[in-house]
């Protein structure tokens, strides 16, 4: 029992070499197409969407989970910035040094073992699944104001669509409570069995988008980053112009009180903005379809780090000073900013910018969560057969679909803040443990060739680990939904290892 025991726990600490994992990259049945312009415009995609258009509201108001940040949530970004930047320098050396798919759960195998690689592959699926959930949500939002602009050329119905079809039942339940209406008239029901209700609410247009990408990516990454492109230009454009438009509107009053609810509401600002900054870790799961790896993914990284903080600290000083803070719309706050000021047919070209944007977003986290299983998948972690290379178009098919039938499930039961808290969680553990990982390999492989070197280590890693680590402790004592959905989530991830994972990888191996 000793013997198997001891056994068992010199598994899960198994580590796969790096070497390892740069022959199975070279011999990939993946396309390696992407430069590092398609990799800046997977960045940016990911990036300047979900931090201006889905959460910046709630993130200045604040929600029922935490206080807002008003004015100051410039500093909740700079926060977040400067621990992200920490953790974007460690994903650039790691990921040119080892450029494989699957991100932090691949570089976590070569440092940490079987185990810990698991369960940092099962967070990034938290970290990618669930953050698709939100920005589908908030892709419903604005389509739904882009169609109250064509009221008198569309059917009611389709202007007016039915709440219950365009939102999860949790969101139907809020806004009966908020408005004090009747459920039962806003939502229909069915009977169960022993007297049980069920509220039936199908967020249609999240699942509709969903789909369509998912088949997109099905036909190859290249075509998905040139859609992807397209709809980066539009949005830029359009965050430019907000801010060169609503500039001549800003009135300073508005920027007092600067923090209406102290270092409270700029700490639960820069958790919620967090969300936004994910977007550079999806650059590295598309290693293993980047032409060169090693020059242009740091690069990549860091790049759009940069130039996202700064459009997303621009943004947030014109929006907080057009509108007073108890004006701002949390499901589209710049567009309701347009209209405030009397720029509706503005507020109609933003709806069009957040669509691509959120679009673009919904495109790259898709990809990040399907490298991620491909990667787990190959390791023998998952069922080999999901993980099959599709003959005409050379993209992971089945695992794809997968992705795609998970963010439709979960739009179905989970709201927009909620969603973006849970998979806050998930980005913070993969920080910490990839700024780890840094500190790890500078001692076990010294001599490995670097193309890309985190600048003061090991202090740098160091405060990466330390400022997300906070953060993590400082939501989780605050209560709230989301960590309990979190603890949930890695208990799941857990048991599934237990039962089936670990069994799994033996035979197979």
């Amino acid at each position: 029992m000793k013997n198997k025991t001891l056994a068992v726990i010199k598994n899960m600490l198994s580590k796969k070499s790096t070497d390892a994992f740069i022959a199975e990259s070279k011999s990939t049945e993946l396309k390696k197409t992407l430069n590092i312009f398609d990799l800046l415009i997977l960045g940016v995609s990911a990036v300047v969407g979900t931090g201006i258009f889905t959460i910046i509201g709630s993130a200045i108001v604040g929600s029922a989970d935490g206080a807002g940040a008003g004015t100051a949530v410039v500093i909740s970004m700079l926060i977040a910035a400067t621990a992200s930047l920490f953790s974007a320098l460690a994903y650039s050396e790691i990921a040119a040094m080892i450029p494989v798919a699957g991100s932090a759960y691949t570089f976590t195998y070569a440092t940490m073992g079987e185990f810990m690689a698991w369960m940092v592959g099962w967070v990034l699926m938290l970290e990618y699944a669930i953050g698709n959930i939100t920005v589908a949500t908030a892709w419903t939002g604005y389509l739904t104001q882009l169609l109250k602009g064509f009221k008198h050329i569309l059917p009611d119905f389709v202007v007016n669509c039915p709440l219950w079809l365009r939102n999860d039942f949790r969101s139907m339940y809020a806004m009966c409570d908020k408005y004090g209406w009747d459920v039962h008239d806003k939502m229909p029901f069915v009977q169960l069995p022993f007297g049980v209700e069920m509220p039936i609410a199908i967020n249609i247009p999240a699942i509709f988008i969903v789909l369509v990408l998912t088949i997109l990516l099905i036909r190859g990454v290249k075509e998905s980053t040139r859609v992807a492109g397209l709809m980066v230009f539009v949005n830029l454009s359009i965050i430019i112009s907000f801010v060169l438009v609503g500039a001549k509107y800003v009135a300073p009053e508005n920027w007092t009180p600067f923090a209406p609810n102290g270092l409270e509401g700029i700490l639960a600002g820069t958790f919620i903005i967090f969300f936004a900054y994910i977007g550079f870790d999806a650059i590295s799961t598309a290693a293993e379809e980047t032409e060169n790896p090693q020059r242009d993914l740091p690069v990549a990284i860091l790049g759009t780090l940069t130039l996202c903080t700064i459009l997303y600290v621009s943004v947030a000083l014109v929006l907080t000073g057009v509108i007073p803070l108890d004006s701002i719309n949390t499901q589209a706050p710049l567009a309701d900013a347009m209209r405030a000021i009397g720029k509706n047919w503005y507020a109609g070209a933003i709806s069009v910018g957040a669509l691509c944007a959120l679009t673009s977003v919904l495109l790259v986290y898709q990809l990040g969560t399907t490298r991620i299983f491909y990667a787990i998948a190959r390791d023998n972690f998952l069922p080999k057969n999901i993980m099959k290379i599709n003959k005409k178009y050379q993209t992971p098919h089945i695992i794809t679909w997968i992705s795609g039938l998970i963010v439709i499930i979960g739009s179905l039961f989970m709201d927009l803040n909620i969603s973006a808290e849970l998979c806050n969680y998930g980005t913070f553990a993969s920080f910490v443990i990839i700024c780890i990982e840094v500190l790890i390999l500078r001692k076990t492989e010294p001599n490995r060739h670097r193309p890309f070197k985190v600048p003061f280590c090991p202090l740098f890693p160091i405060l990466g680990i330390v400022m997300c680590s906070c953060f993590m402790i400082y939501k989780g004592m605050s209560g709230g939904t989301s960590s309990l959905y979190f603890l949930l989530w890695i208990a799941m991830g857990l048991a599934i290892y237990i039962a089936y994972g670990y069994k799994n990888k033996r035979l197979n191996d």
